[in-house]
């Protein structure tokens, strides 16, 4: 989820003027390849043995028998709201503490106006790659939700899921499972993958699909615009059945703008967008989650972690985790 620098123009105007009106357009945001990651993005050596998988067909279709292919990759890592709020009353009692973000970044942006400080919920996204995590710091220094690395592709689990898993609840954070898409997997065997890994609990966050384009990948399809909304819609339509919560569709700037744009208006959408605020990048875009650092800083991890926010203020927060929460 990160990638080399921005453009130096690109990085100027958005560091002295938050990007004006006079900056980048809307198409040339758009237009150049995605140069945003993230910290969980880390290439990897040692890949978790293949199960058997399935193979979609020669027109990019998902097949309705599972025929066996080569694993996934050892994928990189991945992973937005003016989305309509439900309303359902929440007791004070039933209200998590909320904790004021105090979280640092390696390359600070200033976001001007737009900045992610001006909203109340903060959180992270983890994978393998921040190692060891002191859950009860990393809560208290203002992370308030997690999404963790669950799985990628068909065969592959991240060693550090389960324990991550356990140890978010137990320190108090909302969370949520993440998964990596492949694309040259069946989107039903990447579906199935991700159920018998990640468990169906009381109170956990919808599950994520993470949708990007992976230059590092030893998959190098790309499928079509209409093979990949079947695909997602695949996924997303046999998790929502399992979970009972609609999936949020995490995705990067070049994704959007090869196969997104327009479509999936009644998801929720998670948008990574580190050097300007979604509005610029995504417009007309609602989003629910802003993931605006790659290259955050925090007591209780060493490294760089993701900083992500919610699109609301702290009683939207909790209306939407009381009508969404598993």
């Amino acid at each position: 989820m990160r990638f080399p620098g921005l453009p130096a123009v690109f990085s100027a105007c958005i560091a002295v003027i938050g990007c004006t009106s006079n900056g980048p357009s809307v198409d040339d945001l758009l237009a150049r390849p995605s140069q945003e990651t993230t910290s969980s993005v880390t290439r990897q050596d040692n890949v978790v043995p293949p199960a058997a998988i399935g193979s979609a067909s020669s027109d990019g279709r998902e097949p309705q028998q599972m025929l066996a292919m080569a694993p996934s990759d050892p994928a990189p890592e991945v992973m937005t709201a003016a989305f309509a709020m439900p309303t359902p009353s929440v007791k004070p009692s039933m209200r998590g503490q909320i904790y004021k973000q105090r979280f640092r970044d390696a390359k600070p942006i200033n976001f001007g106006s737009t900045s992610p400080d001006s909203l109340a919920v903060h959180g992270v996204d983890v994978s393998r790659w921040q190692g060891e995590i002191d859950w009860a710091t990393l809560r208290a220094h203002g992370a308030n939700f997690a999404y963790i690395k669950a799985t990628d592709g068909g065969d592959h689990l991240d060693p550090m899921f389960k324990k991550n898993w356990r140890a978010a609840a137990e320190a108090g954070l909302r969370r949520g499972a993440y998964h990596f898409f492949y694309w040259c997997r069946t989107a039903s065997e990447q579906a199935d993958w991700f159920i018998r890994n990640v468990p169906k609990v009381q109170g956990a966050l919808p599950p994520v699909l993470d949708v990007e384009w992976n230059g590092t990948s030893r998959c190098k399809k790309r499928p079509s615009r209409s093979q990949v909304l079947e695909k997602m819609q695949v996924f997303m339509d046999k998790l929502e059945r399992h979970y009972g919560q609609r999936p949020i569709i995490y995705t990067a700037p070049d994704f959007y703008r090869d196969n997104l744009r327009g479509e999936f208006s009644d998801y929720p959408f998670w948008l990574r967008s580190v050097a300007a605020h979604p509005s610029k990048v995504y417009p007309d875009r609602k989003w629910l989650f802003w993931q605006y650092s790659g290259s955050g800083l925090s007591n209780g991890v060493d490294g760089k972690i993701d900083l992500n926010a919610f699109h609301g203020g702290e009683d939207e927060w909790h209306r939407w985790i009381a009508a969404h929460a598993g």
